[in-house]
């Protein structure tokens, strides 16, 4: 009997298939959803950008992946999909955990993609301006500390429009959150305020001007966080800046038992021409709750209608550390006499150290007269390790141990609509 003579080659298959390696298979990973933070300068605790890095936290890489607790993202994926989200896939996870698991192998210089290059000290694109605070803010070691203002002339000649921005801390372990609003020429708001100088409340000349600082109806150029995203909106979407505006920085410092100084600055990226929508930042808010001591689950509740005709475009959720869940839902008017139907739109797994913002990866379209609810679930039990004081009755205040309600969400209108004509309610 003869048998075919077939090249060795063929006739000799490879038992185990090449283990993954860092530059042809790990490093685009990297890149992709990790750099943005694990580098030098940026909110995670340790860079990942060489193979030296990723080799030293190998181990690391593949408990928190496999977890999913890296990247973060707390969205339930049974309820909406987001443009943003940086989840891994599950071949993702594998590939991580089989080079680790080889010994974390370097593999071919010559695989790797080209370097990501990333702004020094930002996630945006090299900002057309950085506008910073004027002075530093002494901010002491210990002790409550009174949010602070500081307000900054731009000194804009002509509109504005602003597709990207990135809020900067100086000192990121001491800010809780930072807003910066947009004041335009005329407003009265905080009109006894001194420029270019830190201020509070208390510091204002009279009862109203204290009050007035912590209320206000102008708009926000964007809210800051621990872990939150700068604000990239889609081609023909921007935020206006009028000519002659200010820039109100409200700073939340927290003490951590060492003193320091702040200068925080916001990053602008300009629209190279006119949008053809005009995003807003509006917000859901509760401030009237009483959580009790040891309650696991408390739920409270914001709702809204939309004055007019608007694109929904993202969710911003903002709690303090008894935070454990947060949702937004439309609320659909029942049908003959049956109750109000819930549409979920985004279910987030609340964590006080990521805040997160959420963008709808599809706008959806709400005509005037839609109802938005935004639910708010508190654990101020033992279980929750963060809990400051699970004997403590809990309301609303500006301290991380009190408590806040608060679901922001963009829209975007036509260019010409302002924050105060999308809430006239007039039939035109």
């Amino acid at each position: 009997m003869r048998f075919a003579s077939w090249p060795l080659c063929l006739a000799i298959a490879p038992l185990y298939a090449a283990a993954p390696t860092f530059y042809k298979d790990v490093l685009p990973i990297l890149q992709d959803h990790c750099q943005a933070c694990h580098r030098t300068g940026q909110i995670a605790p340790m860079p990942l950008v060489t193979y030296a890095d990723a080799r030293k936290w190998s181990a690391a890489i593949v408990t928190r992946t496999a977890a999913r607790t890296m990247p973060p993202w707390f969205a339930d994926p049974r309820t909406g999909h987001f443009s943003n989200d940086p989840s891994l896939t599950p071949a993702q996870i594998s590939t991580l955990a089989e080079w680790a698991h080889a010994g974390s192998p370097a593999g071919n210089r010559t695989d790797a993609p080209h370097p990501r290059r990333w702004t020094p000290g930002f996630t945006i694109p090299q900002p057309d301006l950085v506008i910073s605070m004027p002075k530093p803010v002494t901010i002491p070691a210990h002790g409550d500390i009174e949010y602070t203002y500081e307000i900054v002339h731009t000194g804009f000649t002509e509109d504005r429009w602003v597709r990207m921005s990135e809020v900067r801390p100086a000192s990121r372990a001491h800010v809780h959150h930072a807003v910066v609003y947009i004041r335009p020429p005329g407003s009265t708001w905080l009109a006894q305020a001194p420029i270019g100088t830190p201020f509070t409340a208390m510091s204002m000349p009279d009862e109203q001007s204290r009050h007035d600082a912590e209320m206000t109806t102008s708009d926000m150029l964007l809210v800051y966080a621990p872990g939150s995203s700068p604000d990239q909106w889609p081609e023909g979407m921007a935020k206006l800046i009028p000519r002659g505006s200010d820039l109100v920085f409200q700073m939340h410092y927290t003490a951590n038992g060492h003193a320091a100084t702040d200068q925080t600055g916001i990053g602008i990226i300009f629209a190279k021409d006119p949008p053809k929508q005009r995003v807003i930042t509006l917000q859901l808010t509760n401030s009237h709750f009483r959580i009790p001591p040891g309650d696991p689950s408390y739920r409270v509740e914001a709702r809204g209608t939309l004055p007019n005709d608007a694109l929904l475009l993202s969710f911003f959720p903002h709690l303090h550390l008894r935070g454990k869940e947060f949702s937004y839902n439309l609320v659909h008017p029942g049908e003959n006499g049956a109750p109000p139907k819930i549409e979920p739109l985004l279910e987030v797994n609340y964590n006080f150290f990521w805040q997160l913002s959420y963008r709808l990866a599809e706008p959806r379209s709400l005509q005037a007269g839609a109802e938005l609810q935004a639910v708010a679930i508190f654990d101020n039990s033992r279980k929750n390790a963060h809990n400051p004081d699970p004997e403590a009755e809990v309301v609303w205040g500006d301290q991380t141990y009190n408590e806040m309600m608060v679901g922001f969400f963009d829209i975007a209108v036509a260019p010409d609509v302002d924050k105060v004509q999308f809430f006239d309610r007039t039939p035109h």
